[in-house]
């Protein structure tokens, strides 16, 4: 049985990006809409190696008929038209944050809570979670399911990408204007970016942390453990595709390094990667156009009782966006549809 699938967003990096997967794994589709704003439409995307898809402008879309839709819009316009698909009958997968803390609309990833997809007829949405928080459940929860973790303190080195092709432009037109000595425009950034590190993602809240820092936070409670503490900085990097992750982990009693790697290394979705030599370990660039994601440098933190620290890559457009909102429509449709 084949499935009608909407993809709001489609002209933007996710939308591209989910466009791509949805052929890739050859989800069972009979017809897919590619859905945009009025600025777009009109414009082609291609879906597979011999299909072009004509955008068409969400404004008039009908989802009448349409079993599932992948949005990427941005936020607001989640907000306003997920609910209309909701009502027609469609299966809205939501990537922007606008449900993820809604307690009637389940938040998962596949590998980690898949069974919470069971709770999507409430609202007829299911979100997916922020891309840092996406890679670093994936490798926590294989972990805490032998040992209960108590606290873990990370630090995102986040690539522009996340904040769409615009910041994307940004840090190419940057460097470009380092090198022939030209005025260093800033638009999308608070900083100069290029050549930079900012220690900035979305806007400050009243206790000194970033909105991305308490998404990490907040998500990563309601997916995996309300218990576990957790502590955010999230950094923008000069790297257009692939976040990587900083992450100290205090366990409730000792977890041997060698042991954590076995646990890993079984783990779906998680490739391990740790050898102590050069090049012995996966960055971001590497991680670009892979759906794992990449665990390395996993080692004790002889500071803390019970501690462990590990790096934790991945592509935030792939198992960060657009592969774990299919991922979440290929369990749908396997458990539940």
């Amino acid at each position: 049985m084949g499935y009608k699938v909407a993809v709001v967003g489609a002209s933007g990096n996710v939308g591209r990006e989910m466009l791509t997967i949805l052929a890739e794994r050859e989800f069972p589709v009979d017809e897919v809409y590619a859905v945009a704003s009025e600025r777009s439409a009109g414009s082609e995307v291609s879906f597979g190696d011999d299909k072009v898809l004509k955008v068409q402008d969400l404004a008039k879309f009908d989802f009448t008929g349409v079993d599932i839709a992948l949005f990427s819009p941005g936020g607001k316009v989640s907000e306003q038209y997920a609910p209309i698909a909701a009502r027609a009958g469609t299966v809205v997968i939501d990537n922007t944050s606008q449900f993820r803390m809604d307690p009637d609309v389940p938040l998962v990833v596949p590998e980690v809570n898949a069974e919470a997809i069971a709770g999507y007829g409430r609202k007829n949405i299911i979100a997916n979670p922020n891309c840092s928080t996406i890679q670093l459940v994936m490798a926590l929860k294989p972990l805490h399911e032998v040992m209960p973790i108590e606290r873990v303190v990370v630090s995102t080195y986040q690539s522009v990408s996340g904040g769409g092709k615009e910041a994307m432009d940004e840090l190419f037109n940057q460097t470009r204007a380092i090198y022939v000595n030209d005025p260093i425009k800033k638009e999308q950034f608070t900083k100069q970016i290029a050549f930079n590190v900012i220690p900035h993602i979305d806007v400050f809240m009243d206790d000194g942390s970033t909105k991305e820092e308490w998404k990490m936070t907040v998500e990563t409670k309601k997916i995996l453990d309300p218990q576990i503490k957790l502590h955010a900085t999230c950094v923008r990097v000069p790297v257009f595709v692939g976040h990587g992750e900083a992450v100290n982990i205090e366990f409730m009693d000792e977890l041997d390094e060698d042991r954590a790697r076995e646990i890993l290394r079984e783990a779906p979705g998680i490739s391990v990667v740790d050898h102590r030599v050069d090049e012995g370990y996966v960055t971001p660039a590497e991680s670009a156009g892979e759906d794992s994601v990449f665990v390395s440098r996993i080692r004790q933190d002889p500071t803390t009782d019970n501690g462990l620290s590990m790096w934790v890559v991945s592509d935030n457009l792939r198992k960060g966006a657009a592969l774990n909102t299919v991922q979440i429509a290929e369990t749908l449709v396997e458990s539940y549809l």
